[in-house]
């Protein structure tokens, strides 16, 4: 069986603590390599980036291709130097996106929780509420059966 005495805001204030936002706790816990990590994540993990690396690479195999051949610094076929860069980027960014990935979920799980003492805190309230209401329906009735005997009386 329920307890069906309602419980006061004040008791609720009492023993909540005061929610808190997720975006400010996870920077709070962020050092400075996470913080280098995740700009990294967000600047790689962007159109513009990809834009930047796509034109490098068409840019660099067009010269080495069409230009004079005098002017080629890594003619066809060998393009040896851009492949080594290139995975060079990669073996550098994968750990990079991992971390941030990392960082990330890390900033989910703070929301998350967040969100679900919030969703306790409003749960007793709302409990709290219906409690009253029945106690306030209650008393209603009380109140027309005793208007009821006084007027039949």
């Amino acid at each position: 069986m329920k307890n069906t005495n309602p419980v006061s805001l004040q008791e609720i204030k009492d023993t909540h603590v005061p929610s808190r936002n997720a975006n400010i706790r996870h920077k709070e816990k962020l050092s400075k390599l996470d913080k280098l990590a995740l700009w990294i994540t967000t600047k790689v993990g962007s159109m513009g980036f990809f834009m930047v690396i796509f034109l490098w690479t068409a840019t660099w195999l067009s010269w080495n291709t069409l230009a004079p051949v005098h002017l080629r610094f890594d003619p066809f076929p060998a393009f040896v130097l851009w492949l080594f860069i290139s995975n060079m980027i990669q073996i550098f960014l994968m750990p990079l996106i991992m971390v941030g990935q990392n960082l990330q979920s890390r900033h989910s799980e703070i929301r998350a929780e967040e969100d679900y003492l919030i969703n306790k805190k409003a749960e007793l309230e709302i409990e709290t509420i219906l409690i009253h209401l029945e106690n306030q329906n209650k008393l209603i009735l009380q109140i027309l059966a005793h208007m009821e005997k006084e007027q039949n009386k």
